[in-house]
């Protein structure tokens, strides 16, 4: 763990994290990745610590396929997991890319039965015939259900006791269209505890809790969770990476396997090869998660750092948090300023300066720039009076 992200001294489990920005990630509208980028994107991925990639969908084109027979060749120390459909077609296809597992996704709720045309008992025969198919071409055999949180318990119920007969290695239950919460993840594990096959929660972010959702799942039992960098994804996106791994790290008492220090890279990485900026507001790595401007926080921030930060920057791979000059600051962040510019103002020069500086700000409406402090700072040099000696 990065010295200053202290978990709870009793840490437990490791929990198994697999990563989806290659596949789920790549669906999000408009987003293309090239071939190098993919490669690079599952290289920081293993070496960040993820527990799992899922690579793509091989079905979807013959370039498709022959990325993920490269990526499979680099030997990375991470599982690899091709998506598949629930048909033969699609296995085959993810069998002739190499990767150790595939994943089988099914459709479970009766609204995606219905748009199948399909009844559960489909659903049943194939889980059998397609699982015991796959376990003949990889050695790990992971499935899918579709809009499981809109299914019904009894449904959820009957498809993981079908899958686990089935000889599947792991159930992935879908918050496909992210109408979760921590509260009905709670109560999932609880009415699905009795079963020993392992479960994944797949969060989507459509009500901006998927993130949390991942956690909660972890938290109450479920094996593992499915996530992508920077919650890149369909509408909404899915659960972030980089936010449940400095979450585990800061606020469980599980063993964190990510190293956080790698976060930022890894989410540039991906922001760019997707044409997607990372938003300043966004959690752990956008810009403003580490910006500063209230007169209050900056002052305790100048004394320490972790006063009005849970981690520091440089724990998720920033270089230094940042003190805004605006119409919230304080004095202290004015002296502070100007002292790395090789001038030091007395607290009394210092107000005046920060009078003028709330006045530029509040006309402008928004923080200043170095240019234009520089300007305040000249016109404060010309126009105060000296008094007399």
């Amino acid at each position: 763990m990065p010295e200053g992200m202290t978990a709870p001294p009793t840490a437990t489990r490791g929990p198994w994290i697999i990563d989806t920005t290659l596949r789920d990630g790549e669906q999000a509208p408009g987003v293309v990745f090239r071939r190098p980028e993919k490669k690079r994107i599952a290289k920081l991925l293993a070496e960040a610590g993820v527990s799992e990639i899922e690579v793509g969908y091989p079905a979807i084109s013959a370039s498709e396929r022959k990325v993920i027979r490269e990526i499979a060749a680099m030997n990375l120390p991470v599982r690899l997991t091709s998506w598949s459909r629930a048909n033969r077609n699609d296995i085959d296809h993810a069998a002739a890319c190499a990767t150790r597992a595939v994943h089988i996704s099914f459709p479970l709720s009766p609204l995606y039965l219905g748009l199948m045309k399909k009844e559960y008992s489909w659903v049943q025969e194939q889980l059998h015939e397609l699982v015991s198919y796959a376990r003949g071409m990889f050695d790990y055999v992971s499935v899918g259900a579709q809009d499981a949180t809109r299914a019904g318990w009894e449904l959820l119920e009957r498809f993981v006791t079908d899958a686990s007969s089935a000889g599947a290695d792991r159930v992935r239950i879908a918050d496909t269209v992210g109408i979760s919460t921590p509260l009905s993840i709670i109560e999932m594990a609880k009415r699905l505890a009795s079963y020993t096959i392992p479960l994944e929660f797949h969060a989507h972010n459509d009500l901006g809790m998927a993130s949390a959702n991942a956690l909660t799942a972890l938290e109450a039992g479920f094996a593992a969770v499915s996530v992508s960098v920077t919650g890149l994804g369909e509408r909404a996106g899915n659960a972030a990476l980089e936010e449940l791994a400095v979450a585990i790290a800061l606020s469980t008492t599980m063993e964190p396997r990510i190293d956080t220090t790698r976060l930022a890279v890894l989410c540039d990485v991906v922001a760019a090869a997707a044409g997607r900026s990372i938003q300043d507001q966004k959690p752990v790595v956008g810009r403003a998660a580490f910006q500063h401007e209230s007169g209050i926080h900056c002052a305790a921030l100048l004394q320490e750092p972790l006063s009005y930060q849970p981690f520091l920057p440089a724990q998720v791979g920033r270089k230094h948090f940042e003190m805004v000059i605006g119409k919230h600051s304080g004095s202290a962040a004015i002296r502070d300023h100007f002292r790395k510019r090789g001038i030091d103002l007395s607290r009394e020069e210092s107000l005046d300066v920060l009078e003028m500086v709330r006045i530029a700000a509040d006309r402008r409406k928004r923080a200043l720039r170095e240019e234009e402090l520089d300007a305040i700072y000249k016109q404060y040099c010309k126009t105060r009076i000296k008094l007399p000696q």
